[in-house]
This record gives structure tokens, sequence and C-alpha cells, in this order.
């Protein structure tokens, strides 16, 4: 039996990722939203900034999602200061998450000085507190601006901690929709998030599905995967040859594969092998009829 090299042979397509970890998602209405407003806010928090740093500031969103505390807290980097943020009258919290050596960096920019300063070894000083303090409020302004109805008013800073393990904002299962950020402040590159309970967000842009249980996921993932599509190929025993072979093939040559006529194809998908085929035809077309299936 024999194949021909052919032209065109189309490429696969990359998969995507998916965290089945994830304890709950944004419905695509809800993603949108939070999109639109979470990218005003990084746009006036980029005015905001080039006039408090005097340096040329711009800041853009890179993903929206909502994530468990305890999961948020464990990405977080080496070197990170918490903000923390009262939302409501329920004792809910937000967390603005930024680099203790930038905020350094920043109070020295709005000191007259050239913004690059060591990491701090110790907390920062009650004037360095101070003025942080008052730059992140007046950034808060500008995410209630950003917001609208979605959020309470009149936010501002309520503590500045130097790690996570002293900022308890919310309980370790408690849900947050976290936005990330790139900031470019004048030629330093930095990230934030800033994390807003969900309980607090949104119940102004409908509701979020919870968690659900072990039995109702394993139900779910196989009522997913028995309708989702997959690619199934019968194929002919493998040729082995050696690299120069390969390079030196050209359209039109012939490859003599080592599969008898009488011995039926491997019917495999995603290169596993699951059942065996006779060669036949429907109509006018080739066709195979299954005539075992394998058990992995």
């Amino acid at each position: 039996m024999t194949v021909q090299v052919m032209p065109g042979v189309a490429a696969r397509p990359d998969a995507e990722v998916y965290d089945f970890r994830s304890p709950a998602t944004l419905a695509r209405d809800q993603a949108r939203a939070l999109d639109l407003a979470f990218e005003t806010f990084a746009r006036q928090w980029g005015i905001q900034f080039t006039a408090k740093l005097r340096t040329v500031c711009r800041i853009a969103t890179t993903g929206t999602a909502i994530s468990a505390y305890d999961d948020y807290t464990a990405r977080m980097p080496a070197g990170a200061a918490l903000a923390l943020i009262p939302m409501g009258p329920a004792g809910a919290r937000a967390v603005f998450q930024l680099s203790a050596a930038d905020m350094l960096g920043w109070v020295g920019r709005m000191l007259g000085g050239a913004g690059v300063l060591p990491p701090p070894e110790r907390p920062f000083t009650t004037i360095e507190l101070a003025m942080i303090r008052k730059l992140l409020d007046e950034t808060l302004e500008e995410l209630g601006y950003s917001f609208g109805a979605f959020l309470p008013r009149d936010l501002a800073v309520e503590a500045v901690h130097a790690s996570a393990q002293l900022a308890q904002a919310a309980a370790p299962a408690d849900l947050m929709v976290v936005a990330s950020f790139h900031l470019r402040i004048g030629e330093a590159e930095t990230a934030a998030t800033l994390a807003i309970p969900a309980s607090v967000l949104l119940p102004a842009l409908g509701s979020v599905e919870e968690p659900a249980g072990p039995s109702e996921n394993a139900e779910r993932l196989r009522g997913q995967l028995a309708a989702a599509p997959v690619g199934v190929a019968a194929r002919f025993a493998p040729l082995t040859v050696n690299p120069g072979v390969v390079l030196d093939l050209a359209v039109g040559d012939v490859l003599r594969l080592p599969h008898p006529a009488s011995r039926p194809l491997d019917v495999a998908v995603d290169g596993i092998a699951v059942a065996t085929a006779a060669i036949g035809s429907t109509g006018s077309r080739l066709a195979c009829v299954v005539v075992d299936t394998e058990e992995s």
C-alpha cells in the first residue's frame, strides 16, 4: 500500500487552557460591564498619576477574573504592599495590591526626586504613609467615578500593610473580583491588582454562579465532554524513516507504508487508538467499518 505526499496540509488549532479549579465564573454581560468600568478607571488613574508624579503615566487593564481571597493572596508577588478599603456597612474590604518599592518611589517623585529608590527594609514613615494614603484616596475617587452606582461612595484607604499575612481583608473562601493592571510610569514598568468583594460589586450586575459540589461538577464535566467535537483519524501502520528522507521529501514523492491491504486501520482520537476499522465505502465516498474497539 502507498501514500502520496500532497501539499496544503492544515495545521492543528491551538488549544486554550481552562482552569477547572476556579470556584466561580463571571457571566458574559458581567465581564463586559466590569471590563468597561476598569478600563475607564485605568485611563483616569493614568491621568491622575501623570499630574501627581510629574511624568507620563500609562495604565492599562490586563484582565478581570473572580477568585477566592485565599487564592488571590497566594499569587501575590514578593514585596507587595496592600491597601485596605472599606466597602459598605457589612465589614467588606477591597484590596489594592501594589509594590512597596514602587510606592516609595512615588513618594520620592512627589517630593521632587527621580522616583528610583530601593525597596524599604522598614515600615513606611509617618510622612511617607500619609502621602501614600492621600495619593491612593485620590485614586479611589477615580474608581468611584468609573463605577458610578456599582460601588459605595466616599471610598478611602483604611490601612496600608506590608504583607498579605497582616492584611486579612476577607475570609479565605470569600469571592473577590480581581482586576490586573500594567503601569508604565516614566521608563519604569510595574503591575498592580485591585480585588473587590463579589458580595459588594456583583449584586448590581447580576448574581454570580456559586461553586457546585463534586458530584455536580463531575456530571457537568461528563455532559460537556460528551458533546465536545473531537477529531477522529483512521490511520495506517506508521513508517519509520531517518531525518534525511524527511528533509528530501518533495511533492509527488511516494512512501511505501508497511501496512498489509488485509489489515484493518487503527481508529485514533488525538493519537490514541480506540478501535480498528476495515476500509469500505458509503455511496461515492470512502468509509470505514468499525470491527473492534479497544478499552484503555
